[in-house]
């Protein structure tokens, strides 16, 4: 029972940290502090997508879920088991990984906006 939970809590929080990197830096635009975190994830995000390396979530997750007598996850990993041909066709991973990349450049540049605006002195009016 244990590890089933340890799987499953991996699981989740995996796709928490996903969405985090999809959308992380429109949280920063309430939340400045969560700019550091969400370089941090969306670094991680291109690291992994440039080298191949292997997320610990996907290891906790598989290590759980065999532990617990499951089928653990296929060697393609966790996007390929949840994502991949569930929410967008296989073919369109490409499409995929610009549209998040679009929504970093988006939220980063937004961010960068909001930053300059609040640093920058009320504008002067002439009466």
């Amino acid at each position: 029972m244990t590890y089933h939970l340890i799987g499953q809590a991996a699981m989740v929080v995996h796709f928490l940290f996903l969405a985090f990197m999809a959308v992380g830096g429109f949280l920063a635009w309430r939340r400045p502090r969560l700019i550091w975190a969400h370089l941090a994830v969306a670094a991680w995000g291109v690291l992994s997508v440039v080298t191949g390396v292997e997320c610990p979530l996907t290891v906790v997750e598989d290590w759980g879920r065999r532990n617990a007598g499951e089928q653990g996850l296929p060697p393609s990993g966790f996007i390929d088991h949840y994502i991949e041909g569930v929410i967008y066709p296989e073919e369109h991973t490409g499409l995929a990984r610009v549209a998040v990349a679009a929504l970093v450049i988006i939220s980063w540049a937004g961010f960068l906006r909001l930053r300059a605006r609040a640093g920058s002195p009320p504008p002067v009016t002439r009466e």
